[in-house]
This record gives structure tokens, C-alpha cells and sequence, in this order.
């Protein structure tokens, strides 16, 4: 890995590391919906206006239902859930419970999609599982049930990133290549879609509201612009650059970020159970991302 896609992951891990301390500050404020909608409506104007100014052609090769339907699954519900959780818990754990992703992905592909599990990846999950347990039950916050609806908000928001994965290949990677910034536009904008009557709703009934505050919509910005639009340019970048495989390593690095900024701007708890349970959803990850010896044996151009 050269260095200039070392400092690009680094710089993406910071930035998604950062969208927890963002939803934790607004969240208070604005409101879930709130929240998720201009999130929703500030990253798609971005990504539109990144692929106006490149003069990216429009072509979804009948394809764009499914870009659309794929950002209801990969975003407008993780961000709602991912919002729901950051009034009740800590951004540090929001974005460790965020590492159970590739856990996620496992079990669903197993259940759903009869993708294969071997000894390394179901092991990989209870060790990743058992971190959850660990984090949960010795950490600094007590769990209540508004802790425990946080954490399963955040378990949920993983589950449908992992199913988004596996979506996103049977829908639109299967049988034609499409610009990936395309299809993140395309995403954002059905995530927007949807969360507009949504939003609406709340306004009429008072579930929603518009940010007034400076500070919020500061907040909100960073959120639309930077943690979805400049996110999603990084991260497809390095795809392209460095493989799917190495690009999915910013799941090891997302939660050191939200935990130290968490700590660093929102004044939020360490405490050795962060080290305990952060450390077994990373070891669980070594088992399920990284490739067996003889995997990448067999695998290596001069085979």
C-alpha cells in the first residue's frame, strides 16, 4: 500500500470516526428525523454536484431502482437508527458497535444468501459477539432499556450494512459495471426520497423540526458533506486503488476515531472495558477479514 492510500484510509477512518460525535452533538438538538433527513438531503446535493462537475455520464444501464432502493437499506435506515442511538449512548460506543459490520455480513450471508462459514469466521463471530457482551455489561454506562434499544439500533443499522453488501452485488454489480460514484448519488438521492415524507410528517406533528441554531446546521454539514459525500469519494477511491479487501480495513481504524473524539470534544468516559470489548470485535475481525496463509497462497499471480 503506497503512502498516499495509507493517508487517504487514515483520513476516511477519521471522518467516519467523526459522524458519531457529530450525530451525538445535533441529535439533542434537532431530533432524530431531523438529523437524518438533512443528512440524507445535504450528502446527495454533494455527490450530485461531484458528478456534474466530473461529467460523469448518467448511465444507470436500468439499474437506478436499484441504486435507489439500496440507499433505503445502506442509508436512510442506519442513519434513522444510527440518530435513535446517539441520544442514549456514547459516540465511542456507537462507533465500536459499528466494527460488527463484517459480523453482520457473515451471519446474514450464511442465513440468507447460503454463503459458506468456516471454522475461522463463525469463530471470528463469537469473539466478536462476545465483545458486544463485554462492552455492554462492564463499560462506563450503565444499561438500562433506553441503552439496550441503543445498542440494538446500532447492531441493526451493522446488520443493514452488511445486507447492503451482498445486495449491492445482486442488484447492480452482477452483470454490468457502473460508475461507483453514480451509484452512491443514486443511493443518497433514495435515501432522500424517502426520508422527505418522513420528515414531513414530523414537521406536522411536531417530531420534527428545522435546525435554527448555527451550530446545528455546522453540525449537520459536516455530517451531509463531509461524513457522505468527501467519505463516499475516499472510500471509492481506494477501492480502486487498493482492492475491497484492504479498503474494508477502515472498520479497524472507525472506532479508535470515535472513541478519541468522543473523549476529546464530547468529554464522554475511557474506561478499560473500551480496551476489552474493542479489543475482541478486533481480534474477531482479524478472523473474518483476513485471509487464510493458504488462502492467499493459491490466490498469488504466480499460481
Amino acid at each position: 500500500m503506497k503512502l498516499s492510500d495509507f493517508l487517504r484510509l487514515l483520513s476516511l477512518s477519521a471522518i467516519w470516526g467523526s459522524s458519531f460525535i457529530f450525530m451525538r452533538y445535533v441529535v439533542p438538538q434537532s431530533g432524530i428525523i431531523s438529523t437524518s433527513f438533512f443528512r440524507e438531503l445535504i450528502g446527495a446535493l454533494g455527490l450530485i454536484l461531484i458528478v456534474v462537475l466530473n461529467r460523469k455520464s448518467f448511465s444507470y444501464y436500468g439499474k437506478f431502482k436499484y441504486s435507489l432502493m439500496l440507499g433505503v437499506i445502506n442509508s436512510a435506515i442506519p442513519f434513522m437508527l444510527y440518530s435513535a442511538a446517539a441520544k442514549f449512548l456514547p459516540a465511542g460506543y456507537s462507533a465500536i458497535f459499528n466494527a460488527t459490520t463484517p459480523i453482520m455480513a457473515i451471519l446474514i450471508g450464511a442465513i440468507f444468501f447460503h454463503d459458506g462459514v468456516n471454522t475461522r469466521k463463525l469463530l471470528g463471530v463469537f469473539i466478536g459477539l462476545l465483545g458486544v457482551v463485554t462492552l455492554s455489561g462492564v463499560g462506563p454506562v450503565t444499561f438500562g432499556a433506553h441503552q439496550v434499544f441503543a445498542a440494538l439500533a446500532c447492531l441493526g443499522s451493522a446488520a443493514c450494512y452488511g445486507l447492503a453488501g451482498y445486495l449491492s452485488h445482486k442488484w447492480i454489480y452482477k452483470s454490468v459495471t457502473i460508475d461507483n460514484a453514480l451509484v452512491a448519488m443514486g443511493s443518497q438521492l433514495g435515501a432522500t426520497f424517502v426520508m422527505t415524507p418522513i420528515f414531513l410528517w414530523g414537521l406536522f406533528t411536531d417530531h420534527a423540526t428545522i435546525p435554527l441554531n448555527g451550530d446545528d446546521w455546522l453540525a449537520l454539514a459536516a455530517l451531509g458533506l463531509l461524513c457522505s459525500t468527501v467519505a463516499y469519494i475516499l472510500y471509492f477511491r481506494l477501492l480502486k486503488d487498493i482492492g475491497a479487501v484492504k479498503a474494508s480495513s477502515v472498520t479497524f481504524l472507525v472506532p479508535v476515531f470515535g472513541v478519541i473524539f468522543g473523549a476529546l470534544f464530547l468529554g464522554e468516559k475511557l474506561s478499560l472495558a473500551h480496551v476489552y470489548g474493542g479489543g475482541l470485535i478486533f481480534i474477531s475481525l482479524i478472523f473474518i477479514l483476513v485471509p487464510e496463509r493458504k488462502t492467499l497462497e493459491a490466490t498469488s499471480p504466480a499460481t
